[in-house]
Order: structure tokens, then C-alpha cells, then sequence
């Protein structure tokens, strides 16, 4: 028998000093790592220009450090995340995101069933434009995805025309890096995220909701390997899943560990 007692966090949160410290996951002379909670913008966003709960001006000021952006997360994402700390850094670790080098894995859980076999993902997808009243042409580009199912699980939640819910816990390896890829991705693959307010199912997003108390978007970069910018040795950095995250999982009887780092695409 399933319990629907969880009381989550909440994932909105409404006033800049209520920012957390950052856990830091890798700091030397090069670049800092940081795990991103979910809910907070990477740097100032043209989707909500007002908002001052910025990861980039608070993770200056617990480090004392300034700090370069050399790539993102989603706001409601949560996971591996790093700033180089020179100009020779992010030349280096910028050259690496372009040619998309550095090995991203990412866990979700998903609507339906997922099996286990490796399926590639690469349906070309529409550019998204940061401003939302900007005007430009339609452009689709090259997107390529590698996903597997983890685990899964069917709950006594009926949702529309189905008296139980089925879900994964999926694992997901971007070799693209295109706006919400994973997202839109796993949309099209009709396993969308659960928690994913633009490219989710709404009915099972308030299903989980109304159990399990449960707002955030249920997807997470575990694992970020790249060249060290500086020794060029492999750097392996790893962000266990958030508490939220685990409680979740738990609570859904799906494994509340990270799985070991194994890609599923090697180059």
C-alpha cells in the first residue's frame, strides 16, 4: 500500500537572502562546481528580467571570486554545474561545449514505461528564443539524444481513462546541447518529465502533485566529465541526487541512489 504523506520543499523561492549556500563540488584555480538547486536562474533571464534569486551574483559573493558562465541549466533542473574562474579557462572550456565534448548524464523520471535498451533520440528541434517577443525565422537544429530505462513503477493513481500511472526512472546522455533538448526530446518520445509545466502531461504532473506534494521538475545532471582546462587531465564531477529528488523516488518505489557513471554514447 502506497502512502501519500511526503511533505515536499518548496521550489519557489520568493526572496533573494533566502538563496542557499552552494554545495561545492570541485573549486582550484581554473573553475569552481557547484550542485544548482532546482528553481534558480543560472544568470539574469529574459523570461523573467526582474528576478533577483541569480546563481551567478550569489555564488560570487560565497566564493569571493569572479566568476565566467560557461554553460547552463534549466531553471527548474538541478545538478552539475560550473563557472571557470580566468579568461584562458573559459576559452578552454568553452571550446569543449561547442564541439560537445564533455560527457553530460542526466536522470528523469518519466511518464510510461522506458525499457532498458539504449534508444537514440534525434528528432531535429525548433530553436527557442530566450525573450519571448523576439522575432526571428523558424530555425530547426540537428539534436541528438541517448536515453535507457532504469526502473519502473505502476501506482494506483488513476489519471484520465486509466485506473493506475506508470512510470520510469530514466537515464539520459544530451550529445547536443539545444534549449530544453531533454525535455522536448522525451516529449516527443511520449515519455515526457514529470514536473515539466511547457513540455510535460499536466494531468499526470497535478496527479503527483496532489500525492506526493511534489512541484519541481523531476529532472537532474548527475554526472559532468570534461579535460581540466588547465592539466587537461579527465575531470569526473558527480552531484548525488537532491533530497527532494530521493524522497520521491522513495516514496514511488524507484531507486533513490545514482546509478554509477556509465555513458551510453561514447565518441
Amino acid at each position: 500500500m502506497i502512502k501519500y504523506s511526503l511533505i515536499f520543499r518548496s521550489f519557489r523561492p520568493n526572496f533573494p537572502d533566502l538563496m542557499p549556500m552552494f554545495e561545492i563540488l570541485y573549486h582550484d584555480d581554473a573553475l569552481v562546481a557547484i550542485t544548482k538547486p532546482a528553481g534558480y536562474f543560472v544568470h539574469r533571464s529574459m523570461l523573467d528580467p526582474r528576478n533577483k534569486q541569480i546563481i551567478l551574483q550569489k555564488l560570487r559573493q560565497q566564493i569571493g571570486q569572479y566568476l565566467y558562465p560557461v554553460h547552463r541549466l534549466d531553471r527548474p533542473t538541478s545538478g552539475v554545474l560550473i563557472f571557470a574562474l580566468n579568461e584562458d579557462s573559459v576559452r578552454h572550456i568553452a571550446h569543449q561545449f561547442t564541439h560537445n565534448t564533455p560527457t553530460k548524464i542526466y536522470h528523469a523520471v518519466v511518464r510510461g514505461f522506458v525499457g532498458s535498451e539504449i534508444k537514440k533520440m534525434d528528432a531535429p528541434l525548433k530553436h527557442e528564443l530566450e525573450d519571448p517577443d523576439a522575432e526571428e525565422p523558424i530555425v530547426y537544429q540537428e539534436s541528438l539524444t541517448y536515453c535507457r530505462g532504469l526502473a519502473q513503477c505502476e501506482l494506483p493513481l488513476p489519471v484520465g481513462r486509466y485506473d493506475t500511472s506508470r512510470y520510469s526512472l530514466v537515464e539520459l546522455q544530451p550529445i547536443t546541447g539545444r534549449t530544453h533538448q531533454l525535455r522536448r526530446h522525451l516529449n516527443y518520445a511520449a515519455h515526457p518529465i514529470v514536473g515539466d509545466s511547457k513540455h510535460g502531461d499536466l494531468r499526470h504532473n497535478k496527479s503527483i502533485q496532489t500525492h506526493f506534494h511534489n512541484e519541481r521538475l523531476m529532472l537532474h545532471a548527475s554526472y559532468l566529465t570534461l579535460n581540466h582546462p588547465e592539466t587537461n587531465q579527465l575531470l569526473t564531477l558527480h552531484s548525488p541526487f537532491p533530497e527532494e529528488f530521493r524522497t520521491l523516488l522513495t516514496a514511488m518505489n524507484l531507486p533513490s541512489d545514482n546509478p554509477p557513471l556509465i555513458p551510453l554514447h561514447s565518441r
